[in-house]
């Protein structure tokens, strides 16, 4: 059994609960074993890096404290805004001395340190270099066969740091969705940003963004979307009434969580894997990929 600390970080907890209950049901199918971090707080997420680099780092390093000291397991986050947060704070400690320095007093009146060595994981990286594509192909029960999936991988997984993958062309979430059964669909905007938080401030331009991509998405043939992003998931699937209406044009595509396809490949029923937490319902899914697992 593989043991790791997790991270689910807020939007796991929240808008994001779909990821969580898929990523819990795909590691236990995969006999991997995950102790949450006790206690932890909110990385601050990409926004509050751009207010007060000091307290920023800070906010993240107290989490990596914390897994430091409980455990000498590798640190998983799968929300890739907490995953590039975290690894961020631990390039920061080790650039910058004068951030490491104020930001490991402020651990210290907690009653805390931090050694820097915690390695930040993503859950792509884990399934397919630990656990491995041979091992998931060994327990699937219900073959996504005839299913054309567009892999997205948003701007943060391998952006700036590319730890386990090319920074340019991704093929990680290619290859766990092709362990499934299911088609890849190659479009050259797997990276490019959906707009994250632009769709709350300057929502026009921000859906023009999601616009781009699902409209490439869908003129390559896609069925379903692939993410392991709650806000790239959020913006793809909130707004495709409005990108529709506004472009006289039918973008309407179900976007899932990666590990929600890997659930169903492995036979696990939908309500592990919150599908049916789904705007845009996952009924398109073709009738021979979803005969075990209705969806």
């Amino acid at each position: 059994m593989k043991k790791y600390s997790y991270f689910p970080g807020c939007s796991l907890k929240g808008l994001g609960r779909a990821y969580e209950e898929s990523f819990l049901a795909v590691c236990k199918a995969l006999n991997i074993e995950l102790k949450e971090l006790e206690d932890w707080n909110c990385c601050g997420a990409t926004a509050y890096m751009a207010i007060d680099e000091h307290h920023a780092v800070a906010l993240a390093t107290r989490d990596l404290a914390l897994a430091e000291m409980n455990s000498t397991e590798d640190l998983l986050a799968p929300c890739a805004g907490c995953y590039l947060v975290l690894n961020k704070a631990n390039k920061y400690l080790a650039k910058y001395p004068r951030i490491g320095g104020t930001v490991r007093q402020a651990l210290a009146e907690e009653g805390l340190k931090y050694e820097g060595r915690i390695k930040v994981r993503h859950p792509l990286e884990v399934l397919l270099n630990d656990v491995g594509l041979e091992a998931i192909q060994q327990k699937i029960k219900s073959s996504l066969r005839g299913l054309k999936v567009a892999p997205y991988y948003g701007c943060q997984i391998v952006r700036p740091y590319a730890v386990f993958d090319d920074q340019y062309n991704p093929t990680s979430m290619d290859k766990l969705i092709e362990a499934t059964g299911a088609k890849v669909v190659e479009f050259a905007l797997k990276t490019k940003c959906c707009g994250g938080s632009l769709t709350g401030t300057l929502a026009k331009v921000g859906q023009e963004m999601c616009f781009n991509l699902l409209h490439e998405m869908k003129r390559r043939g896609a069925q379903v979307v692939a993410t392991a992003c709650p806000l790239c998931q959020f913006n793809l699937e909130v707004y495709q009434r409005e990108i529709a209406a506004r472009h006289k044009e039918d973008v309407r595509l179900p976007i899932l969580y990666f590990t929600q396809l890997i659930g169903l490949a492995l036979g696990l029923p939908k309500k592990a894997l919150g599908l049916q937490r789904q705007i845009v319902a996952a009924d398109r899914i073709p009738a021979e990929c979803r005969a075990e697992n209705p969806i």
